[in-house]
């Protein structure tokens, strides 16, 4: 199970303790700022952080450029999505290079 837009919403901390989580999606909000805005830099490495300590794996929601990718790799993160990797399809046009 896994907690969407982590760090916006309804995302509390509390959820890390009452729900069976095992991943964590970094809100696009903040990874937009990659690269730009320091303070969004901040909250996702301390988002990465938090992860590794509960042995959580964290998704970076949103990625759209190479320096965001690049900033991300940077911080140890080993999974995202975002139109940097791929844009929406249809299940049917999806090839799993079997």
């Amino acid at each position: 199970m896994g907690i969407d837009d982590f760090g916006t919403g309804y995302s509390s901390l509390a959820y890390l303790r009452r729900l069976p989580v095992d991943f964590l999606k970094i809100d696009q909000s903040f990874v937009r700022g990659l690269g730009t805005n320091n303070e969004d830099e901040a909250i996702v490495s301390t988002v990465l952080q938090l992860a590794d300590a509960l042995s959580l794996a964290a998704v970076a929601e949103g990625v759209e450029t190479a320096e965001q990718e690049d900033v991300l790799r940077g911080y140890g993160c080993r999974f995202a999505q975002g139109y940097r990797f791929g844009r929406p399809m249809r299940a049917q046009d999806l090839s799993l290079g079997r």
